[in-house]
């Protein structure tokens, strides 16, 4: 049993010869544009080439163990656990080959903020926060906190983190939205069920090739001493920095660096990230306009929900996808909802083309 029908592998290594002819052109590394788009095309085919190698291997085991249980072999554990690992390995391709968008492979910058509701909202918000940098770590990436603002008795008031690694932004966009949690509240000496809301904003971190033209006399640069737990020196100097975009009104701030020309400078990265989606948000609402796509949500629109009391459930309200196991979720596995919600995205695509 061979799965090279799947991926043609020939068909890969033409492809990947044909780049490699392009990389071997005089004058090819003069162009910094044209270089990166080429080797982004190679690593892509040299994935897929692993990934028919790794698929080959395994339904090679697949076939042996079939073939012990033909024989009478007790294998049925062994069975369902290469089925599961199989089942995972070919959602995972399946996830990066949706993965086609013009920022889907950029890095991306992650801001987080409570909903009313004061503690509760903001313990929620922080919540989220570790949920993300889990994420992050299981998927190999780097997380860096730019901004967080504690809250008054826990939780946080707001954070941005920026989240570098291939596609990332591809699999957070959808995240963006508000989350909604149901639990027991550990701040209500009565024990009773409160429910928290905190919104999640996720844009590209621009490529500098990608021009954002920000004029000086819209922006309002405000600079004051750092707060929380950035560490004493951070905290006695006015090294954090708030910039905000008049004709716009988007604020973003950084006060993660101890200088204050590293936190503008981050500050600066930021509103880039910012002001490009903001304008990409304009274009999708001039499209929904046309079509009502279910996909192309709001920043305000609730996109899922965690039930910890009275049962265990998460639910994607836009996918329809439930998972059990809520604090696997807190842990950062999020790859079946964002798979879900690209093949949604792929399927609603199609229906509207």
């Amino acid at each position: 049993m061979t799965c090279g029908c799947i991926f043609d592998p020939p068909g890969l290594q033409r492809q990947l010869s044909e780049l490699d002819q392009q990389a071997a052109a005089p004058n090819f590394w003069n162009d910094p544009a044209r270089s990166q788009s080429v080797n982004r095309s190679r690593k892509r085919l040299q994935e897929l080439l692993e990934d028919d190698q790794r698929l080959e291997r395994a339904l090679g085991d697949l076939d042996a163990l079939f073939e012990l249980a033909r024989e009478g072999e007790p294998v049925d554990g062994d069975l369902r656990r290469e089925l599961d690992q199989l089942r995972a390995a070919l959602e995972g391709i399946e996830t990066r080959t949706l993965l086609g968008g013009d920022n889907d492979g950029l890095n991306a910058i992650l801001t987080i903020h409570p909903g009313a509701g004061g503690t509760e909202s903001q313990d929620w918000a922080e919540m989220l926060l570790r949920m993300y940098t889990r994420w992050a770590e299981r998927h190999g990436f780097r997380a860096s906190l730019n901004d967080r603002q504690e809250g008054e008795e826990a939780g946080i008031k707001s954070a941005t983190v920026t989240i570098e690694g291939e596609y990332a932004y591809g699999l957070l966009q959808s995240e963006t939205g508000v989350h909604r949690l149901v639990r027991i509240s550990p701040f209500d000496q009565a024990k009773r069920r409160h429910t928290s809301f905190a919104s999640v904003f996720v844009s590209p971190e621009i490529d500098d090739r990608i021009e954002i033209n920000i004029r000086d006399e819209d922006l309002r640069i405000d600079t004051f001493r750092a707060g929380g737990k950035g560490g004493q020196h951070v905290n006695m100097t006015d090294s954090a920095v708030r910039i905000v975009h008049l004709p716009t009104n988007i604020v973003v701030q950084c006060q993660n660096e101890r200088s204050q020309h590293k936190n503008k400078d981050m500050a600066m990265k930021i509103l880039r990230s910012r002001l490009y989606e903001h304008e990409l948000e304009k274009k999708r609402a001039e499209a929904r306009k046309v079509e009502d796509s279910k996909l192309d949500i709001d920043f305000g629109s609730q996109i899922r929900s965690y039930v910890l009391q009275p049962y265990q459930m998460v639910k994607d309200t836009r996918t329809k996808l439930e998972i059990g196991d809520v604090n696997r979720v807190l842990d950062g596995d999020l790859d079946a909802l964002q798979h879900a919600w690209l093949v949604e995205r792929r399927r609603a695509a199609a229906a509207t083309a």
